[in-house]
């Protein structure tokens, strides 16, 4: 897992460069922006259990099928395993938010998702459903002005809602 500045001097190293100052600006862009980087993380995860608990909710609001017998969230086993894989999908976001780099969630949740979940008979897009439903919370979360730094927030929910969308693919 490379972390954005980590990434930037790999690449840099790698072509015997020194950093450009294109590269210094964005760093010294991520850095000013650090404090909102953190509120977004901040209050996703002290708004997890709820985030990941409406979204299954609403998940299963539109897909009944699932927590009826026979159903892949069926059984209170399965429902805690349903669960307990939205958290740790949302948890890895978090990890990319912070490091402003996806290289985290595809490393070391994402890859071989899929097809576990294919192994297991989960629906894959049940579960994008889901974590489409964990990005509207957790945006919303984001996007309410109180009690975090000022300032213009687009880019980084931008980049918060590409993570999302990276997981949601990445299991559908």
């Amino acid at each position: 897992m490379l972390d954005a500045f980590a990434k930037v001097v790999s690449q840099a190293d790698a072509k015997g460069e020194f950093l450009s100052s294109a590269q210094l600006d964005a760093l010294t862009n991520m850095v000013k922006e650090g404090n909102k980087r953190l509120d977004v993380v901040n209050r996703i995860t002290s708004n997890a259990s709820t985030i990941v608990s409406n979204a299954a909710r609403a998940l299963f609001e539109e897909q009944p099928q699932l927590i009826q017998p026979g159903g892949n969230a069926y059984t209170n086993r399965r429902m805690a395993a349903c669960l307990r894989d939205m958290e740790i999908i949302l948890r890895y976001v978090t990890y990319a938010a912070i490091a402003g780099d996806s290289s985290v969630l595809d490393d070391r949740c994402l890859n071989g998702l899929r097809e576990t979940y294919q192994a297991l008979g989960v629906p894959g897009g049940s579960v994008a459903a889901g974590v489409q439903k964990m990005k509207d919370a957790a945006i919303q979360i984001v996007n309410d002005p109180s009690g975090i730094t000022q300032g213009d927030c687009s880019q980084l929910v931008s980049e918060l809602a590409g993570y999302f969308d990276r997981a949601a693919s990445a299991v559908a």
